[in-house]
């Protein structure tokens, strides 16, 4: 028999008794007695239930909170990952392209370098090959009218030797000079 039931049967008998003056009921001691005992009997089965109601409603509460507080302390921790790859990713970004920037001015100015040593160097082989072209040109020149020019062929090899000499002297400063020493030993 359940709680309520007692009580529904104490309130009935109660609104059963006898009237007396100023309010009051009689009521029987021994069946208000038997009503109270049957109430103690059936309080700790509904009591116990209760409890264990109760207690299961906590569990799953303290559950449920600490699976919320995972959730959340996972999702924060998430999201700090997240930001910090996207952070870094941004990072590798930037640096890459100020490397790839650096990277072509380097290149430029190789390239410009470059092509300002060959033009020095193509130019240095240009005058010189003028030079030996001259060269070239006065020995055939020279070999043209060897019969009348034989009495004046020390004289004209002497000469040649100077200039020679001058410009061996003035091109040694410059790092073509080896190239130059190679074309007059082709000459001679």
């Amino acid at each position: 028999m359940s709680v309520f039931r007692v009580l529904d049967k104490l309130e009935a008998y109660v609104h059963e008794g006898t009237w007396l003056p100023a309010g009051y009921r009689i009521l029987s001691e021994e069946r208000l007695v038997e009503m109270i005992e049957k109430i103690r009997a059936t309080l700790p089965e509904e009591v116990g239930r209760a409890k264990i109601i109760a207690d299961g409603h906590d569990r799953m509460i303290r559950s449920a909170q600490e699976k919320a507080e995972s959730i959340v302390t996972g999702a924060s921790a998430k999201q700090d990952e997240l930001v910090d790859q996207n952070e870094i990713v941004q990072r590798a970004r930037t640096t890459a392209d100020v490397v790839l920037r650096e990277a072509e001015e380097r290149a430029k100015k190789i390239r410009e370098g470059a092509d300002q040593y060959a033009l020095q160097v193509l130019h240095e082989m240009e005058s010189r090959l003028a030079g030996a072209v001259a060269s070239v040109r006065k020995g055939r020149e020279a070999l043209a009218g060897a019969p009348a020019a034989k009495a004046s062929a020390p004289l004209a090899d002497a000469a040649a030797k100077s200039k020679r000499a001058a410009f061996d002297l003035a091109t040694a400063e410059t790092p073509a000079a080896e190239e130059t020493a190679a074309l007059q030993s082709v000459e001679a």
